[in-house]
């Protein structure tokens, strides 16, 4: 072996050793120290990344919560109230309950209800038919029906109804993660309030247009006549732009603002049949 192999053996010896100090001397520099209870948390959360909780996913929700205080404005959507109670356990914390939501579309304008007037050829998303023109009917607020919320949903909770003109979300399946929402050009979907058995009373319109206008536009539009404001009881109907809104969180479920709704645009869903009381009439018998 020649001596220019063993100095070069020697010189490569010395700065991979020297490179390997300085490397090391480096990472401890700037090492980063991360929580264990980062991971203790992550893995008690439901693994779905859908964002709901309103971070990049499970891991950086679980990074929010280990640096909290408190948990009061930290909730994941997914797994609820059990899921909270868990990562509050592991953190020596406190979790607030929180009442459960689920989404809605707030549309039902339907084709009985919402006559086709025009026709697209264009690109079959509701996003690109929001931004060239108002859609299919003479209600520029109402559902396009492409089914945008439909792609968006990772738990198979919307319906794309054929026929229908506007999709279903189904409660039992829907974790309120919040993506149809954002999904929805024309703002229709909201999280409100979940009740019992998946009852709601709820506005189904968001048409803005003045009473005659919507009413032309949909049968069961919104005409802001006022008249379910003042029939509830609980101060959870505002009329705001022409347009009557249910809060769910004040909301009693009594049903009698349904009754005064002179267009129906106030639905009721999962109840049972109403009642029909019969009233007799007594007739005077004359001795």
């Amino acid at each position: 072996m020649s001596i220019t192999i063993v100095y070069t053996i020697a010189t490569l010896s010395i700065i991979g050793t020297a490179a390997a100090v300085i490397l090391y001397f480096v990472a401890q520099k700037f090492k980063v120290f991360e929580d264990p209870r980062i991971d203790q948390v992550e893995e008690a959360l439901p693994s779905a990344n859908c964002g709901g909780c309103g971070y990049a996913g499970c891991r950086a929700f679980a990074e929010a919560c280990v640096k909290a205080s408190d948990l009061g404005n930290l909730n994941c959507p997914v797994g609820g109230n059990e899921t909270m109670n868990d990562v509050a356990s592991l953190l020596g914390l406190e979790a607030v309950k929180k009442d459960p939501r689920v989404a809605y579309i707030r549309c039902n304008g339907t084709c009985d209800h919402r006559p086709k007037t025009s026709n697209f050829d264009g690109a079959t998303t509701c996003a690109i038919s929001a931004s060239v023109y108002s859609g299919e009917s003479d209600c520029e607020f109402g559902c396009l029906g492409h089914g945008d919320c439909v792609d968006s949903c990772e738990f198979d909770a919307i319906d794309l109804r054929a026929g229908m003109g506007v999709p279903l979300i189904l409660d039992d399946k829907c974790v309120a993660c919040g993506a149809c929402v954002e999904a929805c050009p024309k703002d229709l979907i909201e999280l409100r309030k979940k009740f019992p058995k998946n009852r709601k009373i709820v506005v189904a319109c968001r048409n803005e247009a003045k009473g005659g206008v919507a009413r032309k536009a949909c049968k069961v539009a919104c005409i802001g006549c006022g008249k379910c404001e003042k029939e509830c009881k609980f101060d959870a109907i505002t009329i705001v732009n022409n347009l009557a809104f249910i809060d769910s969180d004040k909301c009693k479920l009594c049903r009698k603002c349904v009754a005064v709704c002179p267009t129906n645009a106030i639905i009721e869903l999962n109840f049972p049949p109403r009642k029909i009381k019969v009233v007799e009439k007594k007739e005077n018998s004359t001795a």
